[in-house]
């Protein structure tokens, strides 16, 4: 069944639109704290499934999921995540996810509202080391530097069609997806130009519903702060896709299953036949994730991860959102990882929260 959709949408964007860095801060923090948490269980979830994860949580006496993942010894976590989990944490480790929303920042800073699929390219051919991107990414990446004019990069044309790079069997997968949150972030109350920048990200790797999807979460990003719940900013994101995607189905099918206490069962059963990175399932659960939220951040965000498929990209999409949806994000969240932020772009190893606040918000009025 569809989402109902608000029959005047820009009448509804009645909130804050302004960029509050306040606001910014929260969805940066909320964003990184659920990256940590679901870091982890990534490979896990992807090797052993849901039921995994759940295993291996009973085991470290963590199941519900309220606070940072515990180390057990000799299992495929301490191979894989352990910088990540209680009591080991120093700052917040690289990951692909926090990656691209500063790789998103950085092009914005440099070209503002008028950047391209160009722009991204050459972003990332400067920034983008070619052994952290995977599937899609990693797919449009090759294309690049087998195709591309050796002075793309320096701002000649491409020398080929762009379009070659998002040829590729994983482009409904969710990289796109995650690339988009801050988008909206800078976009308060304009979840067209939010869906749009994403939309220009997404083009170079991804098509169709790996598109759609990353449309939907920058729009609601920028729906989130202008709105009064989450419900109406949900439905106006939605607008932003077409009615007739499989992304719009999901987002449908997140919401009708809200506060369900079959509703991880019934996603698995209904999705078992993609993925665990695919966009649609992915999306579908962030979706039932925010409309069950009762405002409690850690139940949320660890009920989001404790899900399985993609754990990190969705305790980040569902954290960040959180915190911009003016959530209280509990100091036992931030304090681990001390604002300290780590990436692995080219000129950057470690930024602080506040510099990406800052410049976030920077950006963010530079728009408005």
């Amino acid at each position: 069944m569809k989402f109902s959709m608000l029959k005047d949408v820009k009448n509804s964007l009645g909130g804050n639109s302004a960029i509050v860095p306040a606001r910014i801060r929260a969805a940066w923090a909320g964003r990184i704290s659920g990256c940590l948490l679901g870091k982890p269980l990534e490979v896990l979830s992807f090797q052993e499934g849901r039921r995994g994860v759940e295993s291996y949580l009973r085991r470290a006496a963590a199941w519900p999921l309220r606070d940072y993942v515990p180390l057990v010894e000799d299992t495929i976590v301490q191979r894989t995540g352990a910088a990540c989990c209680r009591g080991r944490m120093h700052r917040a480790e690289p990951d692909d996810d926090i990656n691209y929303t500063v790789l998103a920042l950085l092009l914005l800073e440099e070209h503002g509202e008028a950047f391209g699929t160009s722009d991204v390219a050459r972003a990332w051919l400067k920034l983008l080391p070619a052994g952290t991107t995977w599937t899609a990414e990693r797919a449009a990446y090759r294309a690049l530097l087998d195709n591309m004019d050796d002075e793309f990069v320096n701002g000649a044309e491409p020398g080929f069609d762009l379009a070659i790079c998002s040829d590729n069997e994983w482009n409904e997968w969710i990289g796109a997806q995650i690339r988009a949150d801050i988008y909206g972030w800078v976009c308060p109350g304009r979840p067209a130009l939010a869906a749009d920048f994403a939309e220009r990200d997404a083009a170079l790797s991804h098509r169709g519903e790996g598109i759609n999807g990353a449309r939907f979460i920058a729009a609601l990003g920028a729906a989130i702060p202008a709105t009064d719940n989450v419900y109406d900013a949900i439905a106006i994101a939605t607008e932003q896709i077409p009615g007739d995607s499989e992304a719009s189905d999901a987002v449908s099918l997140g919401h009708s299953l809200s506060n369900s206490v079959d509703a991880v069962d019934r996603l698995h059963e209904y999705y078992e036949h993609l993925s665990p990175v695919h966009t649609l399932n992915n999306l579908a659960l962030v979706v039932w994730a925010l409309c069950s939220s009762d405002g409690d951040f850690g139940a949320t965000i660890g009920d989001t991860v404790a899900a399985g498929w993609d754990t990190d990209c969705n305790g980040a999409t569902v954290g960040g959102l959180l915190g911009l949806s003016g959530a209280s994000i509990p100091e036992s969240w931030t304090r681990p990882w001390q604002d300290r932020v780590g990436v692995s772009l080219a000129g950057y190893s470690e930024l602080s929260l506040d510099e990406l606040v800052a410049r976030t918000a920077s950006v963010g009025r530079s728009l408005h």
